[in-house]
């Protein structure tokens, strides 16, 4: 990590403010993939800008991952960061680039970063398509990290347990599991799902990791959300495919909004 990552970050920063007309932000959303609708149910919309209008940022490369930030005030009256999109290491921009809107958010003054992705399933006997599961913690198999040198973080808390704990008394049914992040973009073998499964993990993506380390760097509160958009490879005889991941993703993306709003102003 350099120096010009961060002052990077604080460029963006400043004119994520002037573009807001706000000097500082509550909260941080970031979008997984289908979940752009769910961003309507949070709060009113102040303003939307263009990643391509803020330093560093680049439009997503993928369908389905938006490109703009929002800037939303809750019916509590907080103030919230959607970023509608994210960068992911497997688009080759480097892992800087896919961190870099957590770090804005960041040095714009957000404390509390809720990171939502869309993830496959490893354990369908008790999962179902759809359903939100709170990330407990994660395995991190991208082979990357956003934090290079002698900066030493503890991860033994990644995911913050007092989130969670607020979230459970808005939907005490919701289920937490351990995610782990592959660099992607092509999706996991079956004999790969099974070693996940072995491992201890619960659900299985190409996001959410890095950008939480970042977070942790920062001294951001984090609260993770998967949503099990289809059962890992093999597990249901059937291929995988990213439209039917968005499917799930739009299907659902109401209620998942209700959830993170009814969250957001508790956070």
């Amino acid at each position: 990590m350099t120096k010009d990552a961060y002052s990077l970050a604080g460029e963006a920063a400043a004119a994520l403010r002037s573009a807001a007309a706000l000097d500082t932000f509550d909260v941080a959303l970031v979008m997984g993939s289908g979940w752009v609708p769910a961003a309507d149910a949070i709060g009113e919309t102040l303003t939307e800008i263009a990643f391509s209008d803020l330093p560093g940022f680049r439009a997503p490369a993928v369908a389905g991952h938006g490109g703009t930030i929002r800037v939303v005030r809750t019916p509590g009256g907080r103030t919230a960061l959607i970023f509608l999109g994210r960068t992911h290491l497997y688009e080759g921009l480097g892992v800087d680039a896919v961190v870099h809107g957590v770090r804005t958010a960041a040095a714009a003054g957000v404390r509390t970063l809720v990171l939502t992705n869309a993830a496959g399933g490893l354990r369908p006997e008790t999962q179902d398509v759809g359903d939100p599961v709170l990330i407990s913690d994660h395995i991190n198999l991208t082979g990357a990290n956003p934090i290079t040198g002698t900066t030493f973080i503890d991860l033994t808390e990644v995911y913050s347990r007092r989130l969670r704990d607020l979230v459970r008394e808005i939907d005490p049914g919701i289920a937490e599991g351990v995610y782990v992040a592959f660099r992607g973009p092509t999706y996991e073998t079956p004999a790969e799902i099974r070693m996940l499964r072995t491992l201890g993990g619960d659900m299985v993506g190409m996001s959410t990791v890095l950008e939480a380390i970042a977070a942790r760097e920062a001294g951001l509160e984090v609260l993770g959300v998967s949503l099990v958009t289809n059962p890992g490879a093999g597990l249901s005889g059937e291929p995988l495919n990213h439209e039917e991941v968005l499917e799930v993703g739009r299907a659902t993306a109401a209620r998942m909004g209700v959830l993170l709003a009814k969250a957001v102003d508790r956070l």
